[in-house]
């Protein structure tokens, strides 16, 4: 988690600057012995959208596209508000937020497992809320310190490391994992009784049909107490702990692979810049942890309000990021589908209850040039996105070779079963790529969509004397594969 909004404009302005001063690589520490299994195939990060609308997705979308698990907002009863980031902000353990009821979210979990679609839930137990007192979103009363049922004073760290005991260095472990992120009262997940409460309700999660989770703030707690949380949980549950890697921080990702897979935020800070500079080249990852443990993405909620260079506003830009990859053979990766906004805080459309109301993503076959407020990026039913996961699912385990470029273009070759090409620039242009492929007349999936029974949509490639030859306009990917010929 970037650094969440609280009450005031000065922290709303905090989360929109995220943690930019942890942009730029660190040294590794040493990489565990051993990497737990996790969860793998391609996801989606279905952002603030409710269980219903989630439901029916999995079933209408999800499943057909070929997307293997779905990862939700986080399911427990929060802060009231129109922003976002109440969703983050927990008073209890009940599965009743504004994105629907525990019997809804278990019939989601339902649809999404019928229809071959795991789900992650996005679980926030590094803290509680900031606010001073109120009621949650279910009627929960609470004050910051006092959580009904659930955790009093003692249960959570009291900072004097600073003046108001919240983080200011985050080159100090100590501040960053035992003082408050921007007030938020902060768990002392070191206690027996807390590891017991958090390990209770992702177990009731589990019971719901969940697969695994995303750990929110992970960076924020020890890595040893993430691991004695977990360990209380069914062997093999999958896990991605969000541990954003800064320079010279003595926190780094590599801690908490141990634990499961985790957040390569160097990933997306490597190729979105080349994207908006129109020079693409083969990666370094000279700072990434090994592929078995990335969850890699473009963009998620919390960048796409701070630093990520490729948002939805960028059109082409940011479905050539997420061909590139989903055409990659490092990580896992996750596609990012949220809403548009203008007011970094604001939240999705809501009733007069306060619940979200989700939207409808009929007739949405790719990025749109703009975005009213509150309408849905739909990303995961753009039809290039399901023929890119056919494209991987036809890559398979196969390499990928060095890329070759020509002025703006670039492209590489999964060895003998698959190449893209993208185009980040200005001008229109022609890129040879060497291909093992065997010669022949290809589909475009990026173009078509998945296209496993021919060129339905009439884009193609050709493939001749060991070269697949793009001819691209400015900001056009394509993409072929052995499966999909004309």
């Amino acid at each position: 988690m970037l650094r969440r909004s609280v009450v005031v404009a000065a922290v709303a302005v905090a989360l929109a600057l995220g943690l930019s001063a942890c942009a730029s690589a660190a040294a590794q520490p040493k990489e565990s012995a051993s990497i737990p299994a996790g969860i793998t195939g391609v996801g989606v990060e279905m952002f603030q959208r409710p269980w219903t609308s989630i439901g029916t997705e999995c079933g209408s979308t999800l499943g057909p596209a070929g997307f293997s698990w779905v990862l939700t907002s986080p399911p427990q009863e929060h802060i009231t508000g129109t922003q976002w980031w109440t969703s983050y902000q927990p008073v209890s353990y009940t599965v009743d937020s504004k994105l629907g009821t525990e019997q809804q979210f278990a019939d989601m979990v339902k649809a999404c497992r019928a229809a071959g679609v795991k789900v992650i839930a996005d679980a926030v137990i590094n803290h509680m809320t900031a606010q001073g007192a109120g009621t949650g979103f279910a009627g929960t009363a609470f004050t910051k310190y006092a959580y009904p049922g659930l955790y009093g004073p003692k249960d959570f760290h009291h900072c004097t490391l600073t003046p108001d005991g919240s983080i200011q260095d985050y080159t100090s472990r100590a501040q960053v994992q035992t003082c408050e992120l921007v007030g938020l009262a902060d768990l002392d997940t070191a206690s027996a009784h807390v590891r017991t409460t958090i390990a209770g309700y992702l177990t009731h999660l589990l019971g719901l049909g969940v697969a695994g989770f995303r750990i929110d703030a992970a960076k924020h707690m020890a890595a040893e107490d993430v691991a004695a949380i977990v360990a209380m949980l069914p062997k093999g549950t999958p896990v991605i702990s969000e541990v954003i890697r800064g320079a010279e921080e003595p926190i780094q990702p590599e801690e908490y692979t141990r634990i499961g897979q985790v957040f390569e935020f160097a990933y997306a800070r490597e190729l979105g810049p080349q994207l908006t500079a129109g020079v693409l080249m083969d990666p370094a990852r000279a700072d990434h942890v090994p592929s078995a443990s990335a969850v890699v993405f473009v963009d998620n909620h919390d960048t796409e309000r701070g630093d990520a260079a490729v948002t939805y506003r960028d059109g082409p830009l940011d479905l050539m990021a997420d061909a590139l990859m989903l055409a990659d053979d490092y990580g896992t990766p996750v596609v990012y589908s949220g809403y548009a906004f203008s007011d970094p805080d604001a939240g999705p459309p809501q009733d007069a209850s306060g619940h979200v109301t989700g939207w409808e993503c009929a007739g949405a076959t790719g990025p749109k040039a703009s975005y009213a407020d509150g309408e849905g990026v739909c990303a995961e039913a753009w039809k290039s996105i399901a023929g890119m996961i056919e494209w991987r699912d036809a890559a398979g385990a196969a390499e990928r070779r060095p890329g070759v470029s020509k002025g703006a273009a670039y492209g590489f070759e999964r060895t003998g079963r698959a190449v893209i090409a993208a185009n980040p620039g200005s001008s229109p242009a022609t890129l040879a790529v060497p291909t093992t492929l065997p010669a022949g007349t290809y589909c475009d999936v990026i173009a078509d969509g998945p296209s496993m029974d021919g060129c339905a949509g009439g884009a193609t490639v050709r493939v001749s004397d060991g070269a697949a030859t793009f001819d691209l306009d400015a900001g056009q990917t394509a993409a072929i594969h052995l499966g999909a010929t004309g």
